[in-house]
């Protein structure tokens, strides 16, 4: 019977074509604003894992309470123990700490005295260590601009767009001046060995890089920094599992009346990111709830003026003894036909055009807003498992519900009424 009806699809271009094209238009949008979104949002809570929240994050309490403010007086000491202890209690995790900070930079004349001074906000990595993978992480490598990586002490990274405004060059020296986690002055200076630029205005504002045992020294933070930063193996973000190694932790080491006890929070727990992810797979389910109501609107449309074409058939058919019931089964494997096709054509054209925005994306510099939330600058879909298979939802679904509302005439034909037809 499928093959017969498959043949009369094929031989009858008239009943197929328009609906072909309308399914397989619904399933293109389908694919690409799935994929489009994806990118989007991954990009998003990737950038933001590498470059400041990791897949889950250990503070002190009283940080985490204040981090808008960075409190350094509020840092975690005895790194190393606490490292140690997280590696072994989370063997599929690494873990790499980081010191931010903030301060001013005094950029010296020719004389000596101070020619030009800038707010500046520093991050403290391990520079000089390559099993962290920091650099690979934060894409230092890729983002100089000029210069190198620091490879010894007192060697600082700076931001491409402050070396420009500042009129800064390769071998100049510069002075930090902030205070230590003791809230006591400190300043030291730095040789810019390289600049810096990641293409994120909320990174490349006023940016200093600088290894981590120079900030310890620096702000009397010996064994200790502001966050200890914990990434899975594989690099992915998985909501489930970084949420049971954050109740697992806390559950153990937490103290809510000390404010210097360690918390760890998962990525979505922090900077609006829960809320984010959250929000693409709202969006996700809503635009296939979208083209599946407006698809079924236009193929029931396309039904009933297909229908109304096809009632001799069907009176023929009806006449000839077949039943009702056969006749309605026969337009819903029709629709699954023909939205099968659709759906396949849909697919392949969505992933063609998919395909070349994962390489290249949208630049949106320039309209990035101010934000604690870093987004990307160039948007890029993404090439996910699900694109392959949830174009099928709209394209099957809509041309079976339009088909079903349409093919409901099939039970108002009245027998007597048909044969009056049929004499005509």
């Amino acid at each position: 019977m499928i093959n017969f009806l498959f043949k009369g699809i094929l031989r009858d271009s008239s009943r197929s074509k328009f609906p072909v094209i309308v399914v397989s238009i619904g399933v293109f949008f389908t694919v690409f604003i799935s994929a489009f979104l994806a990118g989007v949002f991954n990009d998003t809570i990737d950038i933001n894992a590498r470059f400041g929240t990791g897949h889950v994050k250990v503070t002190t309490l009283g940080f985490s309470e204040n981090k808008s403010q960075n409190p350094l007086d509020l840092a975690m000491l005895d790194l190393n123990s606490l490292t140690n202890t997280l590696e072994s209690e989370f063997p599929d995790m690494q873990w790499v700490p980081r010191i931010n900070f903030g301060g001013l930079i005094d950029v010296p004349g020719e004389d000596g005295e101070t020619k030009e001074q800038g707010p500046a906000t520093g991050q403290a990595v391990h520079l000089f260590s390559e099993s962290s993978g920091e650099v690979e992480r934060l894409n230092i490598t890729k983002s100089i601009k000029s210069g190198r990586i620091p490879e010894k002490s007192n060697e600082a990274l700076l931001s491409e767009e402050f070396a420009e405004k500042s009129g800064l060059k390769l071998g100049d020296e510069i002075t930090f001046f902030g205070s230590t986690m003791y809230s006591s002055m400190t300043f030291q200076n730095f040789e810019i060995v390289g600049t810096i630029s990641f293409g994120n205005p909320t990174l490349d504002r006023g940016g200093i890089i600088i290894d981590l045992s120079d900030a310890q020294q620096m702000l009397d933070m010996m064994d200790g920094a502001t966050e200890l930063l914990g990434y899975f193996n594989d690099d992915i973000y998985d909501e489930s599992k970084a949420e049971n190694v954050a109740q697992q932790f806390n559950a153990s080491y937490t103290d809510s009346t000390d404010q210097f006890s360690p918390t760890m929070e998962t990525l979505s727990e922090q900077d609006g990111l829960g809320s984010m992810v959250d929000y693409g797979n709202f969006m996700e389910a809503l635009m296939v709830g979208i083209f599946v109501f407006a698809m079924s609107l236009v193929l029931w449309n396309v039904g009933l003026l297909g229908g109304l074409r096809r009632y001799k058939e069907f009176g023929v058919r009806l006449a000839l003894g077949e039943s009702k019931h056969m006749i309605f089964k026969s337009i819903l494997i029709e629709a699954v036909i023909i939205g099968f096709i659709g759906s396949i054509l849909g697919t392949i054209i969505g992933l063609a055009v998919v395909y070349p925005m994962s390489i290249y994306g949208i630049d949106i510099t320039g309209l990035v807003p101010d934000s604690s939330m870093m987004i990307p600058s160039v948007y890029k879909a993404q090439v996910i498992p699900s694109i392959f298979y949830i174009g099928f939802i709209p394209g099957l679904g809509a041309i079976i519900v339009g088909q079903a509302l349409a093919g409901y005439g099939v039970y108002k034909r009245d027998t007597a009424r048909l044969f009056k037809e049929l004499e005509v």
